[in-house]
């Protein structure tokens, strides 16, 4: 019981946005894929009317926008559906897409449903290397006519590029292909190693020289292009000092629904042992995101062992990403190895070795595989 001299407990600020991923299904079969290696099938996806329910609670929580995401949206027949749920909730809607399944027909009809923005994901700036990455044949020209026609049709469009070893060296080319397309925001964003990634992090991982370039291509044309063209740059943690605050801390800004409704902190989180996350099926939103277990395990600092507990970056980096945690140490709990206080931070320089003696093979994403972790 809270004494009178105890001030009131402040209320948990609402979510900055909602990651509803509505389908697992994607006709690419990128090596770095986010989703997790158990994919759910289409007979477990969420349907419309929930995610309409799902949709109205974010808004009463405080939710401003959401972005409807995979796997591939456009796999969901019902997507015009879902998305005019969405607009009647009052949210701003970023559709997140590979562009490889749309045609005109289908982006006019989510256009008139009441669209706001579009994220395209590019695998590379050469089209047979991006085709090769992607796994689909014929993909990067698809995508091309996909964002000429996002452009025609009045929406903004960002452009985003996943990057790594295998493509790395062609950032300036691709700054160049979101200028061409018309886009007004771009993000590189380095590969992050969970899931998919982490079975083929030797192969993705990029050198330390590919980094230190990279990151001088971004400040360079970030000055360049200011007016033309927002870059937002998410840079991997296997060369960092100090860990990044993921997603901005566990449970403080954001919330992403699984296509089989569970709510959970981030989009990895799913792979973390220990945990029940809560089924949006039978549980609301406001219920998972304020009370549950799942979300408040690593809400603030006091899970925090030493040296977070005691570090005056521990309210920036609220302990760096648990999912990192326990994909190198095997404890979720555990200080982020990306912290070089962390007594496991040579685990990166391991990985880094790994990375320079291994070849450009991949272990491609595929609904019917469920291969086990690499490290």
């Amino acid at each position: 019981m809270s004494r009178l001299s105890d001030p009131p407990a402040a209320p948990m600020p609402a979510p900055l946005g909602l990651l509803a991923e509505l389908t697992h299904r994607c006709p690419l079969r990128c090596p770095y894929c986010s989703n997790p290696l158990e994919l759910v099938r289409a007979a477990q996806e969420l349907d419309a009317a929930t995610w309409g329910r799902i949709f109205a609670e974010a808004a009463e929580l405080g939710v401003l926008q959401v972005h409807l995401s995979g796997g591939e949206p456009m796999a969901r027949r019902d997507l015009p559906l879902i998305l005019r749920h969405a607009v009647q909730a009052g949210l701003y809607t970023n559709l997140i897409t590979s562009g490889v399944v749309a045609d005109a027909r289908r982006l006019a009809e989510l256009v008139e449903g009441g669209l706001d923005h579009v994220q395209l994901s590019v695998q590379d700036a050469l089209p047979g290397s991006a085709d090769r990455i992607g796994g689909y044949a014929g993909g990067h020209a698809r995508k091309l006519e996909f964002a000429r026609a996002v452009r025609a049709a009045g929406l903004p469009l960002t452009l985003n590029a996943v990057v790594h070893r295998q493509n790395l060296d062609r950032l300036p080319a691709l700054i160049d292909l979101a200028l061409e397309l018309g886009c007004g925001r771009m993000e590189v964003a380095h590969v992050q190693y969970y899931g998919w990634a982490l079975r083929n992090r030797a192969a993705l991982l990029p050198t330390r020289a590919q980094l230190d370039a990279a990151t001088a291509t971004v400040a360079e044309a970030r000055e360049r292009l200011r007016g033309r063209l927002v870059i937002d740059y998410v840079v991997p943690d296997y060369y960092a000092q100090r860990p990044k605050a993921c997603m901005g801390g566990w449970g403080r800004q954001a919330i992403v629904v699984s296509p089989a409704g569970r709510a959970l902190p981030c989009h990895a989180a799913e792979g973390l042992p220990g945990f029940t996350f809560p089924d949006l099926r039978h549980t609301s939103l406001r219920e998972a995101w304020e009370r549950s277990e799942a979300f408040t395990r690593f809400r603030g600092t006091g899970w925090m062992p030493e040296p977070c507990r005691s570090c005056d970056r521990r309210e920036q980096d609220w302990g760096g990403c648990r999912c990192q945690a326990f994909a190198l140490t095997g404890d979720a709990a555990a200080t982020d190895p990306a912290c070089a206080l962390s007594p496991q931070h040579h685990l990166l320089d391991l990985a880094v070795q790994e990375a320079a003696e291994a070849t450009d093979a991949f272990t491609w994403r595929e609904m019917g595989r469920s291969p086990a972790p690499a490290g």
